[in-house]
């Protein structure tokens, strides 16, 4: 019940544009860091990213850039699996 499955998931490919390219590495890397509890997932673990950034070889220094974009991210999978609960 918690979190996306394959259905959630379109069957049509999706462009990705290149300046969102690094932040959806990220997102998709993070696929296994959400913080649940009894209402289930609130968001990303913040504070993993600079881990698994650096996993994936981005630089601490360009996290700050790439935060907004994750957050769009995360903002949106909540809505997709807020929707499927109900």
């Amino acid at each position: 019940m918690l979190g996306l499955s394959r259905a959630d998931l379109p069957e049509e490919e999706v462009e990705v544009w290149a300046d969102a390219w690094p932040a959806f590495r990220l997102f998709e890397a993070m696929s296994t860091q959400w913080r649940t509890g009894m209402g289930g997932p609130s968001g990303l673990d913040y504070s993993i990213i600079p881990a698994v950034a650096s996993m994936l070889g981005i630089k601490r220094r360009d996290l700050p850039d790439i935060f907004p974009d994750l957050r769009v991210l995360e903002a949106e999978a909540l809505a997709v699996m807020a929707e499927s609960v109900e």
